[in-house]
């Protein structure tokens, strides 16, 4: 998303991103989420990845 240049691209879909929105307390349907992310603009991308991040799915555990 950073790398393509767009600094507000958001994935509402993605079942990471909403496991993870759901770990933390926030909206995990798509139309939530993306009405609770409309105060992060422009840079959704960064709170994509945070939440990529976070989520608790063993492979964010792995050994790098």
């Amino acid at each position: 998303m950073r790398a393509l240049g767009d600094p507000d691209a958001f994935l509402p879909t993605d079942l990471g991103i909403r496991r993870a929105a759901q770990e933390l307390g926030l909206p995990s349907t798509p139309a939530a989420l993306t009405a609770r992310a409309a105060a992060w603009r422009p840079w959704r991308a960064y709170a994509v990845q945070y939440l990529w991040a976070t989520d608790s799915h063993p492979i964010n555990f792995l050994p790098v």
